[in-house]
């Protein structure tokens, strides 16, 4: 019976499929759910640790779940910290039921096998969670058995340090791979681990706490379930069709918006299994009232800048601006991220956001070794060509993801300008437009405005600043095309609601003042359909009504529902009389309203 609530909610094909859209479970039903679909796994085969951490949450084949994890660990461990989180869960799942000749082995593991550490912020966290987690369970060992030739004490307290540096890094500076719609999970995961398995109780809180903090930071950003940009890191199946992303699954399981995977990911089955942490009520109520358009405010961080610049981290400034029918999403450009970064989109709302692309954005593909050697310690000798292995679009041309050094953006509620200028010899010296497949009415101006309409909900009103030219893209859409140095867009939205129709839209825009320079940079002068005066100028401050915008003021967290300042350790969650306050200096989490 519970596999077969799994599969209704995941969407796998049944005899009778239900006449009417139903309610969504309670959060311990769609928990147990997704548990229960690799305690149970629907493939060929099995799932392999993780079929193991299931069946051991749920106390089921214990004999079974030993004899597979010795296969597993005999055929050698490798993976490195993402071999070490799986093996952390079954050690702390066990509670008896492994044989002894099991736990021996994977105990053993601990000492034959060396994990390498990793080079990024998600890599540190899993191994150093995994880490902290295993010595508590074997303490006072020598170092003679363990791997990094360090006593249980010596290497609880190396990854106690690591943890709460980290924690203080993010309540005072921001997140650095922030928001992303596949990386988010392997945060959240060791987070879930500490908080049930953490015997410090100053450890176990503090993860604790940071579990209300991301979910805080995904909840004003989701539509429908839908991660909207800006990103540190996507990956481009999950940046044209959002719901892919391992965010879906979380937002299903936390809040029952959006739809499941078709099989529930790796990272939420671990969560689940731990803590399976289910978010306050405020945070559900953020996470869903769409009721009032509002203005999201996020301070983020770089990677670590290894190389040419003189702090480690550089701030990212994110604005995001949410309705029911669309989200408008950006942050302020360059190069933040490598690789992956994606700086702005707009997304609007479907019924059902599975197989459609309900996004479109712009991009200039930027790719270089001194952008690679910013963020990573290789040699610049082949450094593109090994990038290239894994992220395989990052030296195209026509590629649609990745942040550059020649793109500035300016948001102001529903509008948003992004401009380009691109120096004489630059590789790709053009820009990417992303029109989905999915796009309804579309009508190219004379005036020089392409407006269309997303889904059934959504005006959008998009202006290049140069000519152009389409490009078809592999599985539907197409590309926009500008070959010019210095260039732009300008891009206004608004609901259907507001306006009888297209061309009435299209007239409204139309009639707002304009103007445009582009030598010697891009420059734009425009009253918004929100009335308001916008001014921006590559490489200069934007202004709004004739204020220039003061980054250096840019909070942590501002808008009607987070409120965090920089460097305060603390964070302010509240919907109507709601209200949570997380203290991350004196780790003291206090609730008021109902």
């Amino acid at each position: 019976m519970k596999r077969i609530i799994f599969l209704i909610l995941a969407g796998f094909p049944l005899a009778a499929p239900p006449v009417a859209a139903q309610t969504p479970p309670p959060f311990e039903a769609r928990k147990l759910a997704m548990i229960d679909a690799y305690a149970h796994y629907p493939g060929p085969g099995d799932a392999g640790f993780g079929q193991i951490a299931a069946r051991l949450w749920k106390h089921e084949d214990p004999s079974w779940c030993s004899q597979k994890l010795e296969q597993l660990l005999a055929a050698g461990p490798s993976g490195d910290m993402f071999w070490m989180y799986p093996v952390t869960a079954i050690a702390h799942l066990d509670q008896g039921q492994l044989t002894p000749s099991a736990r021996k082995a994977l105990r053993s593991a601990w000492k034959t096998y060396m994990p390498y550490r990793g080079d990024t912020e998600n890599h540190f966290l899993l191994y150093y969670t995994s880490l902290y987690l295993m010595s508590q369970l074997y303490p006072n060992e020598p170092g003679s058995t363990w791997y990094t030739g360090k006593s249980s004490e010596e290497n609880l307290e190396e990854a106690r340090q690591w943890i709460e540096g980290w924690v203080k890094l993010t309540t005072t500076r921001g997140q650095g791979e922030y928001d992303s719609p596949h990386y988010m999970g392997v945060y959240l995961l060791p987070l879930s681990y500490l908080s049930a398995w953490a015997k410090d109780p100053a450890m176990k809180k503090r993860a604790t706490m940071m579990l209300d903090y991301l979910i805080a930071d995904y909840a004003p950003e989701n539509l429908d379930g839908l991660y909207v940009g800006a990103h540190a890191r996507v990956y481009e199946d999950q940046l044209v069709e959002k719901w892919k992303g391992v965010s879906s699954d979380f937002g299903y399981l936390w809040f029952g918006v959006g739809r499941p995977m078709p099989f529930p990911n790796n990272y939420t089955l671990y969560y689940a299994v731990a803590s399976g942490y289910e978010p306050p009520e405020v945070l559900k109520r953020i996470a869903t009232d769409r009721t009032k358009p509002y203005t999201h405010l996020e301070r983020k961080r770089t990677r670590n800048r290894w190389r040419f610049n003189d702090d480690l981290h550089g701030p990212v400034y994110k604005t995001t601006y949410v309705r029911k029918e669309y989200a408008v999403s950006s942050d302020q450009g360059g190069i933040l991220q490598p690789i992956q970064e994606h700086s702005w989109d707009v997304t609007w709302s479907v019924p059902d956001p599975r197989g459609i692309h309900n996004t479109l954005f712009f991009t200039h593909p930027f790719s270089s070794v001194h952008e690679l050697q910013t963020y990573f310690v290789f040699g610049p000798d082949s450094a593109i060509e090994g990038v290239v292995r894994s992220k395989k679009t990052y030296d195209s041309p026509d590629k649609i993801l990745g942040g550059s050094p020649y793109e500035k953006i300016f948001q102001d509620e529903d509008t948003l300008l992004a401009l380009y200028s691109i120096p004489p010899g630059a590789r790709f010296p053009h820009i990417n437009g992303f029109f989905s497949k999915d796009i309804g009415e579309i009508l190219e101006d004379p005036s020089g405005w392409i407006f269309l309409r997303g889904g059934a909900s959504t005006y959008i009103a998009c202006r290049p600043l140069q000519p152009y030219s389409w490009k078809p893209i592999a599985g539907g859409g197409k590309r926009l095309f500008s070959p010019y140095l210095n260039n732009g867009v300008i891009v206004q939205v608004a609901a259907v609601s507001e306006f009888q129709n297209l061309e009435a839209f299209a007239t409204a825009i139309r009639r707002l003042p304009l103007e445009v320079r582009l030598d010697p940079v891009p420059s734009v002068r425009m009253r918004s359909l929100r009335g308001r005066q916008l001014e921006f100028t590559w490489g200069q401050s934007p202004s709004i009504n004739t204020r220039a915008v003061n980054y250096e003021k840019w909070p942590l967290f501002g808008g009607p529902f987070l409120d965090a300042a920089v460097d305060s350790e603390k964070l302010v969650i509240r919907h109507a009389n709601m209200r949570r306050a997380l203290d991350f200096r004196n780790l003291i989490s206090t609730d008021s309203g109902q």
